[in-house]
């Protein structure tokens, strides 16, 4: 059985979690705790302006591919695009260390559902901050993807494998940065940089960030901000979440109305997420992009 635990580290289908749900596995969660211990190595590795701008650059873009893809595309099919590149964006969410997209997809979709009802896999108003913060993305309950609610993206084996073997693209991701320090080490010392100072920056530091990041939505954005529109969940808009997660802190707007692919209105609320997916739309990468519903925008002063 632990064995079968440790090999869940890379095949998450390994292990079929039982018992108490809320309960977390300490073994299987220690990849997630050691990448947050790794972030101390900074006062060994040292920092460069290299190191950092990989670190900034890489939270934006996974951060870009968790809100524009996992969650307006994957989620909520708020526009159509090609096979190749959902699967490109799916591997660049996948690098975010969030697992699969069927499985964020899934859990998700549930959420809405039962939003800060009782069957909330993360409400904070039914079971507390820390909880909705991370403890329910370590619970056993939450561990596997639920099937039933991502049929539509089942049918496509590339994202069945990016589900099943959610390490394979963060391990890419990290050894790449490693390789390309150790590069830059011996082709340009004057960047004073290496292959340890670019993986502890561009991948624990980056990817701690963009989990408290990204994590603060569940935690947050249903307790501190504004709520223009009525809906039956207690999901507020804050600007400085938005700004942290490049747009999904417009929470209560998309719980409104989930398919739209903006939730952001006018300039008082940036979304930027919603701006680079009109830039991929503009490439032809994607399209179809869901506009809010009728009157929206008018009800916020902005059509």
């Amino acid at each position: 059985m632990t064995f079968a635990r440790l090999t869940a580290w890379l095949d998450a289908s390994a292990v079929k979690p039982e018992g108490d749900p809320h309960y977390i596995d300490v073994l299987r969660i220690v990849p997630f705790l050691l990448l947050h211990l790794s972030c101390a190595a900074v006062f060994w590795v040292g920092a460069s302006p290299t190191a950092v701008f990989a670190a900034v650059f890489l939270y934006l873009v996974r951060m870009l591919a968790i809100t524009g893809f996992y969650h307006r595309y994957f989620s909520h099919r708020s526009f159509s695009t090609s096979r190749p590149v959902q699967f490109i964006f799916g591997c660049l969410g996948a690098m975010a260390v969030q697992r699969g997209p069927m499985w964020w997809a899934s859990h998700h979709r549930y959420h809405h559902a039962h939003a800060d009802r009782s069957e909330d896999p993360h409400s904070p108003h039914r079971h507390g901050f820390w909880w909705a913060h991370c403890g329910w993305f370590l619970a056993n309950g939450n561990y596997l993807t639920r099937q039933n609610l991502v049929r539509d993206l089942a049918r496509y084996p590339e994202l069945r494998f990016l589900d099943r073997f959610d390490a394979a693209m963060p391990v890419v991701l990290a050894v790449s940065l490693y390789c390309v320090g150790a590069h830059l080490a011996a082709t340009h010392p004057g960047l004073h940089t290496s292959g340890l100072q670019l993986l502890v920056w561009g991948f624990c530091v980056s990817t701690v960030a963009l989990y408290h990041g990204t994590f603060t939505i569940n935690s947050l954005a249903h307790v501190f901000g504004e709520q223009p529109f009525a809906t039956p969940d207690r999901s507020r808009n804050n600007l400085t979440l938005a700004l942290i997660t490049l747009g999904e802190g417009w929470h209560n707007n998309h719980h409104f109305d989930p398919r739209s692919a903006r939730q952001g209105f006018g300039w008082r609320q940036p979304d930027v997420t919603f701006y680079a997916l009109r830039g991929l739309q503009a490439l032809g990468l994607i399209w179809d992009l869901k506009a809010p519903r009728a009157g929206m925008l008018r009800h916020r002063g902005v059509a």
